[in-house]
């Protein structure tokens, strides 16, 4: 059986889930992220307690039956959601990040429960759309993308390297 958990800066035990959830994402799939291995490991309990503050963000887990995580999945208000509604919600684009499912657990639907957990959390913000870039040759996690609705959005080159952005509105 596998639970989605959301994770909240209040409880203690959350923020060194998400980091060894984090760093096994970043151990096992290094093709599917910009950030690198060697970029989190040294960076010690701040570091990580410092990514996991933001109240306007969540962080979802999937817990495998052993206890561990087995995926996760970040959603972050986009970089225009203060023009359109502030940080509280209100319209505007929320961004998906840092979505892994572990080898293992992969084919199981467990992708399907993080996208739903990050999307209802952008609905709840009143996003109009939810946004995200996927590094090219990761066909994976374009189908994933693509089966929840997501298509195109603009032409690679977006944040500095030839990502794919893809967009789903939230609204009818």
């Amino acid at each position: 059986m596998i639970e989605i958990r959301v994770l909240t800066p209040a409880d203690p035990t959350d923020w060194p889930l998400w980091r060894d959830a984090r760093l096994a994402s970043l151990a096992e799939a290094p093709y599917a992220f910009k950030v690198r291995l060697a970029d989190w490991p040294a960076g010690g309990e701040e570091q990580w307690r410092a990514r996991f503050a933001r109240a306007d963000a969540v962080h979802v887990v999937a817990m495998g039956a052993d206890g561990g995580p087995v995926g996760l999945a970040s959603g972050l208000p986009g970089p225009d959601d203060a023009r359109d509604g502030g940080p509280d919600g209100g319209g505007g684009v929320s961004e998906l990040r840092s979505v892994w499912v572990g080898p293992r657990a992969r084919g199981r639907g467990i992708g399907d429960g993080l996208l739903g957990a990050v999307e209802a959390w952008a609905r709840r913000r009143g996003s109009t759309s939810l946004r995200l870039a996927v590094l090219p040759g990761n066909a994976a996690a374009v189908a994933l993308y693509r089966r929840h609705g997501f298509v195109d959005a603009v032409g690679d080159g977006a944040n500095g390297a030839a990502e794919r952005v893809m967009l789903k509105r939230l609204t009818a």
